[in-house]
Parts: C-alpha cells; structure tokens; sequence
C-alpha cells in the first residue's frame, strides 16, 4: 500500500527557514510527479510546488524566490526548502505524489496526512 509520510514542520519566526521532506513506501512503481500543497485555516487547499519527471518545477508565484522543490528517485523522497517565512504561509502542508504502480497502469495520487507550518512571532 502506498504511504506519503511528511515531516519537518513546526513553529518558526517570520524571516526563518523551514525544510519539509516527503517519503513514498509501499511501492515498487514509477512516481511522476511530486508536490507540495497546503491549506491555510478557512481557505482552500493550494498548489504551493510541483516536480514532475519533466519539465520544470512548478512553484506559487507568492513563494517564488523562497522556497524551493527537489526530489530524490532514489529515496522516492521530496523536499520543500522553505526561506523567508512569512506569516502568510501558515498552513497545514501535504505531500502529493502520482505513482504507476506497474507500466500498464494508469498513474493515480496519493496524499500525505499533512504536517503543520506555523510562522509568527
């Protein structure tokens, strides 16, 4: 069974940096895509970055310039550099990734249960 397990978030002051990492187990199929979303109280869930097999990495226009997206293929693994926290990007981050479990198949998503950014003072 596929499992996105998110860690790395947690209270920092605006200006701060954070670093959020993402896992996938659970399968032996190709992931092509990876991101990050996150929902902010009251508001809906938002593209924040995305890194697909190809192409360039896609990144909100509010955090470009802040954060930044890598993925590792062999760890199955993705990471959000974040930089220059604001208060604004408070919100519960998920990781996201598109996994073909085998070379027939058709690709399907799968989500992280999320981890908590809180940036104030």
């Amino acid at each position: 069974q596929v499992q996105l397990v998110e860690s790395g978030g947690g209270l920092v002051q605006p200006g701060g940096s954070l670093r959020l990492s993402c896992v996938v187990s659970g399968t032996t199929g190709s992931i092509t895509a990876m991101a990050w979303y996150r929902q902010a109280p009251g508001k809906q869930r938002e593209l924040v970055a995305r890194k697909a097999n190809n192409g360039d990495p896609y990144l909100l226009d509010s955090v470009k310039g802040r954060f930044t997206i890598s993925r590792d293929n062999v760890k199955n693994s993705v990471d959000l550099r974040m930089n220059n926290l604001k208060p604004e990007d408070t919100a519960v981050y998920f990781c996201n990734a598109w996994v073909r479990t085998t070379p027939s198949a058709v690709s399907e998503d799968y989500w992280g249960k999320g981890t908590l950014v809180t940036v104030s003072s």
